[in-house]
């Protein structure tokens, strides 16, 4: 089987432009494709986990990734699936979180001298004249074309700034790009990116001719990533100080039955003749499946020590024992005390168990909040400090969300 039979297998490709050809090209190593990344926060997601994934199988058979930061396009924010425009961000933000993606990246992809490279496209953006993109670029699209395309039809309704219209042509003219300066002709990316991939890849035959190679695929990325990266809490992230390993552990621990042996097979490296085996599991094999894919993944990004204390933490409090070192655990300042004393919404904020005191006064109130062992009922309840001395408070949130509370 080659590389492109194995991520049809894993469930991956949703739509090609030319698919014998890129099979060919794919399987035997002769790609040089870019997948973007608009560097809209200071971390990866799981909502990246999908193309990250992608990359390290292509990269693992031969091919050569090209990791796009979208230091340019940052600066005009994608409209794909988005009912309001995004949040303008400065240039230093966009830098910054673009260093920060890299350092993340480096754990998938293997970056030097002949193997991959990461570029901005700010490098060339930030350079064109408008009046030569109007002559040179915009000349080729339709205005027609484009409007009918998915990844504007959410904003036409509420309406779609002109500022977000350019943003399929600055995502074509990357790829027109890295054709010509970097010999990429393929390039990746979600489902909901299609028409964005199209208009590169019609952007070089109009102005390289009909015969110029540049192939396009997408993959059920950003709509199984997307599911995948959002929880009560937000964004799953793979930076440690947002989401802690154990954390991460425990979100991929309590996935639906449903999505298990979808997330194994989309998202592990392990084998396929193993994971067909694993789809005959029902019952209480699914929890032993889930365990799986948590411990596989938290691997993956924070490297086997890390995981193995998520696996055993997560173990010890579910089995009953009482060993909660690795348990996620905040500690409090003098500051976040009034009087010797702090109350149930201000704590569960603290914890980053909750975004904000509304959220956290909801939960209270439907009774999901549990305090060294006692149901909170009462969002006026309040805690002296004396409580988190030694080994602190062990604060639950639903059934399955642990976390240890010290002053």
């Amino acid at each position: 089987m080659g590389i492109y039979e194995e991520l049809q297998a894993r469930g991956l490709i949703a739509q090609v432009t030319n698919e014998p050809e890129i099979r060919e090209m794919v399987n035997n190593g002769k790609a040089t494709f870019y997948i973007g990344f608009d560097p809209t926060a200071d971390s990866l997601h799981v909502g990246h986990f999908m193309a990250l994934c992608l990359m390290k199988r292509l990269q693992m058979a031969g091919n050569r990734p090209v990791v796009l930061v979208g230091g340019g396009t940052g600066m005009i924010g994608d409209p794909s699936g988005r009912s309001d425009m995004r949040q303008m961000m400065t240039v230093e933000t966009i830098q910054h979180n673009c260093d920060c993606f890299k350092k993340q990246m480096e754990r998938f992809i293997d970056f030097g001298e002949g193997k991959a490279i990461m570029v901005n496209n700010a490098d060339w953006l930030l350079k064109l004249n408008y009046i030569d993109v109007l002559r040179d670029v915009g000349a080729c699209f339709s205005v027609n074309n484009m409007l009918r395309a998915e990844c504007y039809k959410q904003r036409m309704e509420k309406g779609l700034s002109f500022l977000e219209f350019n943003y399929m042509i600055m995502q074509s003219y990357d790829f027109y790009y890295l054709y010509q300066h970097y010999g990429c002709n393929m390039q990746f990316g979600g489902d909901d990116q299609w028409s964005n991939m199209l208009g590169g890849t019609e952007l070089i035959r109009r102005k390289l001719g009909k015969d110029a190679h540049a192939m396009t695929i997408t993959l059920l990325m950003n709509s199984e990533g997307k599911k995948m990266g959002k929880t009560a809490r937000g964004a799953v992230w793979l930076d440690p100080n947002k989401t802690t390993p154990y954390e991460f552990y425990q979100y991929w621990r309590n996935v639906g039955d449903a999505d298990v042996l979808k997330c194994i097979r989309m998202l592990t490296f392990l084998p396929l003749e193993q994971i067909d085996e694993m789809d005959k599991w029902e019952g209480s094999q699914l929890n032993r499946a889930k365990e799986i894919l948590a411990y596989e993944l938290t691997k993956l990004v924070h490297g086997e020590e890390e995981a193995n204390k998520a696996e055993t933490a997560a173990k010890a409090l579910f089995g009953g024992n009482g060993d909660n070192a690795n348990m996620p655990t905040t500690e409090l300042s003098d500051a976040d005390f009034e009087n010797g004393s702090i109350n149930i919404l201000s704590l569960l904020v603290a914890t980053k168990l909750c975004p904000s005191r509304g959220e956290a006064r909801r939960l209270v109130q439907q009774g999901g909040i549990v305090v060294n062992d006692e149901k909170v009922d009462s969002i006026d309840a309040v805690f002296e400090r004396d409580l988190f001395a030694g080994d602190g408070v062990i604060v639950r949130k639903g059934k399955k969300v642990f976390h240890k509370v010290k002053a």
